[in-house]
């Protein structure tokens, strides 16, 4: 659990310019009272052309939103998981 809400997946710590940093989730989820927050699934270098064809949609600054999984493609959504989870842990994972 990463604070009262969000399940998540993974651990990567981040620093900022401003020398702010702390520790965050590689991929993870929040039921949310308008949608379903989904994190870490847009950064992978196959977001784009995965997004294009996940089915109904929007994204945030650092999140994937969705009203129902029976908007989107399960596979696609699966696809998204694991592709973000791989580029966060590769790319941004400091030991």
């Amino acid at each position: 659990m990463w604070g009262p809400s969000i399940v998540g997946f993974g651990r990567y710590h981040y620093r900022y310019g401003s020398g702010r940093e702390g520790d965050s989730a590689a991929v993870g989820f929040s039921p949310r009272k308008a949608s379903l927050a989904l994190y870490g699934l847009t950064y992978g270098p196959e977001a784009k052309a995965l997004l294009e064809t996940l089915g109904k949609h929007k994204v945030g600054a650092a999140c994937l939103y969705i009203n129902r999984l029976d908007d989107v493609g399960r596979d696609v959504l699966t696809r998204l998981v694991r592709s973000g989870y791989r580029h966060v842990m590769a790319e941004l994972h400091s030991p």
